[in-house]
């Protein structure tokens, strides 16, 4: 019988390992040990629900009960691992010492919060990176009874897919960021301006190119002073101000990790034998990829390095769809700046190509009708991990 695995982390990279692996062997002993409730579900559909008016309980697929019968796994929720002994191959949960032979860190990635929480307020700030993340802030605004007011602090990809999304579920959205257009990261301005253009013509407050200074609490309302002197009201302030991955656990073990995450090759080992990383708080090879994708090449390669065939992950030029339909937003970010970018179109139909020194196509950029030319460029971009 093959060494029992232990997987620490039930989201979808934990449980896409645990479905790759009982696709190839339906034996193997594993346990796979979470923080939280262990109900499997998509992430990517938390940005979607508020529109489709979806109750958390819509968005699980399978409880962990269901998880546990259908993968033939052992599931312990709510179950916080406090530290990993390498030498005893032990895990410290409290006062037990979990034995482990293989050990996979699927740990992800926490909300990076920039600005203190007043007590007073902090009930009425919430950040969204899971479905009980997603629980509590819908019992939050279903709690006031009417369409809410929401100060969406962040305009990355997060921020904005919620923005629309909250929108579309008829409550009134304000987006605080510092940067001057949404998408920085993804998009170049003119193109992120159009995105903003389209969010402000359905009717969402856009307060872009300053930073929060203070939350307040105003009674009844909550209060998002700007570093330009405004200030706006809210019920309830969403802060997406990007994520961190979890190292804290693997650090202590002696793991070698930085602010980019696990360090792994591309069999996705980590520095210390019997310990492989992957999803959110990974880095692999140098490159740290917070998307769907990478994530599902990664538990599959996984899989089959477990299961005695070591194999290399290696990540396509996969875009990334943004979920604004406000605006159809698709983008390849380059791995590095490029030389230029060369922009066409108009009237929120742009196409943007990252372009080295060279001219060799790096990453691109699409909104609105341009989208279609998602697959066309992909073809001809570079692998992001090839």
């Amino acid at each position: 019988m093959s060494a029992p695995l232990t997987i620490i982390g039930s989201g979808m990279a934990g449980l896409g390992l645990l479905r790759a692996l009982r696709a190839l062997d339906a034996e193997r002993p594993v346990t796979l040990i979470t923080a939280d409730g262990g109900d499997d579900y998509a992430k990517p559909l938390l940005s979607t629900g508020f529109a489709k008016r979806l109750p958390p309980d819509r968005l699980a697929a399978r409880s962990a009960l269901r998880v546990a019968e259908e993968l033939n796994a052992v599931v312990r929720t709510h179950t916080r691992v406090e530290a990993i002994d390498t030498a005893a191959r032990t895990l410290r949960i409290g006062a037990e010492r979990l034995p482990w032979s293989e050990l996979v860190l699927a740990t992800g990635a926490a909300p990076a919060v920039p600005f203190a929480l007043p007590a007073a307020v902090a009930g009425r700030v919430f950040t969204i990176n899971d479905l009980e993340d997603y629980r509590a802030f819908h019992a939050a605004l279903a709690a006031l009874g009417r369409p809410g007011r929401v100060a969406i602090v962040g305009a990355g990809l997060v921020g904005c897919e919620f923005a629309n999304d909250l929108l579309a579920g008829g409550h009134e959205v304000s987006l605080v960021a510092p940067e001057t257009a949404p998408l920085a990261r993804l998009l170049p301005e003119p193109l992120g301006r159009a995105l903003g253009e389209a969010f402000e013509a359905a009717g969402m407050t856009l307060a872009l190119g300053g930073g929060v200074t203070a939350l307040e609490d105003a009674g009844a309302d909550l209060g998002v002073a700007l570093d330009d002197g405004s200030r706006l009201v809210a019920d309830l302030v969403l802060v997406a101000t990007g994520l961190r991955p979890r190292t804290a656990l693997a650090e202590a073990a002696g793991l070698a990790v930085s602010a980019a995450g696990i360090h792994t090759d591309r069999c996705l080992a980590t520095s210390v034998p019997g310990i492989h990383a992957l999803g959110d708080v990974a880095c692999v090879d140098g490159v740290s990829a917070m998307y769907v994708q990478p994530l599902q090449a990664s538990a599959k390669a996984l899989a089959r390095t477990l299961t005695g065939t070591p194999t290399p992950v290696a990540y396509g030029p996969w875009p990334v769809v943004v979920k604004t339909p406000l605006l159809l937003v698709v983008a390849l970010p380059p791995t590095r700046p490029p030389a230029r970018w060369r922009i066409e179109g108009e009237a929120g139909d742009f196409t943007a190509l990252a372009e080295s020194e060279d001219g060799r196509l790096i990453g691109f950029a699409l909104t609105g009708a341009c989208v279609r030319r998602k697959v066309e460029l992909a073809r001809v971009a570079p692998p992001l991990l090839g």
